[in-house]
């Protein structure tokens, strides 16, 4: 990078200049699965989170052009509205993918934004949607990466606000903006992408399920409105009052943003859950389910549980009394002494364990009050290591079992196997409010997984309304 070239700069002439052709097999296959697993469980929480139906309604209530596909909907609306919709989707169950090293959900708001510019800007090929997701996903990840401080010290919610500038290069992609129209973008998400990180502390929020239709919407105006010649400013992410300056108070680091640009895409690090619930609870399932299945535990022996790990999650389990007894679903996914507690009883955690009558089960509450959490103080609580976990479960005969889970399951170092993922989204689809067959989603999986071939992914889309 030269004296002259700003790192806003660098990072969209990367974008502009960077294809299909440019990323190795593997960066592909791995957009391939990001898109597949994003689809499934948006799919999934078109038949079981009705916190997303306003989002729909709104979009359906604005009018306009009749461009884009609402998931498990016959009706179509402008791109915006699209995305908007669709990003409410892809958050609502907890259960796509992550980036355990940047603490994201990077396609959460991408993939519904590059699927709605897609139909309304077509036709595109599936080699430039494949190009779009893996440089989307690679802008946001390089951002969280590049953060020296987590900025939810400073009450900020960082994976919504950071994504948004991912999902904004992806969308400026398939417009096919130009360097400069990118920063102009990028300019534009910055003065509208932010979230509060009280939505941690409020049991009833709906805003940490919906949270991505904000960023998916941002992303398509500020690509729209850059490409109709709307100027920004220089330096939206460095400069004195750009995003890491407002933010983490100029607490970033410059080689971490750039560094083996073009060589190394973060789309390869990307995490699959293997559970519906916030990551940060996997490590502390994953303990709870060896534990049962190692020792044959009678849970109902259970004095008490110990869970340990870092600061990051110890949004998790305060405050302690909500935690116990979360009101939603939303809430129970964020709460390590529920989750734990269905581990515990049921040795795995799915979708139907946050049904409102699964939330309300006494037994599992119960068993959630037994369960505690403490900071391991020399922990660090930004990147992978946050995600450690430690659980000591306490008998009444006073046994004690101890369990170290040090990576979680699903990340890159301990992949979910293809037939895994797969088999996840038949099972998402299937709960997708439209009823889909068992052939209908063979033929998604298929076309989905052998993208490069198509011409216009206009056809898969739209399949993904009414069948």
């Amino acid at each position: 990078m030269s004296q002259t070239t700003t790192l806003s700069l660098a990072l969209a002439q990367f974008v502009a200049d960077t294809g299909y052709d440019d990323l190795p097999i593997r960066t592909r296959e791995m957009a391939k699965r990001c898109l597949l697993d994003s689809i499934g469980v948006s799919l999934a929480a078109t038949g079981q989170a009705d916190v997303c139906r306003p989002f729909r309604e709104y979009a359906i209530e604005q009018g306009g052009r009749l461009d884009c596909t609402l998931f498990g909907s016959d009706v179509r609306v402008p791109a915006a509205a699209a995305a908007f919709a669709n990003g409410a989707l892809a958050h609502a169950l907890d259960f796509e993918d992550s980036h355990d090293g940047a603490l994201l959900h990077p396609n959460a708001p991408t993939i519904p934004a590059v699927l709605a510019v897609s139909e309304a800007y077509g036709p595109i090929s599936g080699h430039d949607l494949i190009a779009a997701i893996v440089l989307g996903c690679d802008v946001a990840c390089r951002i969280g990466l590049a953060l020296e401080v987590p900025i939810d010290r400073y009450g900020w919610y960082p994976p919504p606000m950071i994504a948004a500038f991912g999902a904004t290069a992806a969308a400026g992609k398939l417009l096919k903006l130009d360097a400069m129209q990118l920063v102009d973008a990028f300019s534009l998400t910055l003065c509208q992408a932010t979230c509060s990180a009280e939505l941690k502390t409020s049991p009833h929020s709906d805003v940490r399920a919906v949270r991505d239709a904000f960023p998916a919407q941002i992303a398509v105006s500020s690509a729209l409105l850059a490409r109709k010649g709307v100027r920004g400013f220089d330096r939206p992410l460095e400069g004195a009052a750009g995003f890491f300056a407002l933010y983490a108070r100029g607490a970033y680091s410059a080689h971490a943003l750039t560094d083996a640009l073009g060589q190394r895409f973060e789309i390869e690090r990307i995490s699959f859950k293997p559970w519906a619930s916030c990551r940060g609870t996997h490590a502390f399932i994953e303990a709870a389910q060896q534990l049962v299945r190692a020792q044959g535990i009678d849970v109902g022996q259970i004095s008490s549980v110990e869970l340990t790990g870092s600061r990051l999650n110890r949004m998790l389990a305060e405050p302690l009394p909500q935690k116990q007894r979360p009101a939603t679903a939303i809430d129970a996914k964020f709460s390590l002494p529920f989750t734990v507690a269905v581990a515990l009883r049921r040795g795995t955690v799915t979708l139907d364990d946050f049904s409102p009558a699964a939330i309300k089960e006494e037994a599992t509450l119960d068993l959630a009050a037994r369960v505690s959490y403490s900071v391991r103080a020399s922990q660090p609580d930004k990147g992978i290591e946050a995600l450690r976990g430690s659980m000591t479960a306490h008998f009444c005969d006073g046994l004690q079992h101890r369990i170290d889970i040090e990576t979680p399951l699903g990340s890159e170092q301990r992949p979910i196997e293809d037939a895994v993922l797969i088999a996840k989204f038949r099972d998402c689809c299937r709960r997708a409010c439209t009823g889909p067959s068992d052939g209908v989603i063979e033929s998604w999986v298929q076309q989905i997984l052998s993208l490069e071939q198509c011409d216009d992914v206009r056809t898969l889309v739209r399949a993904f309304g009414t069948q």
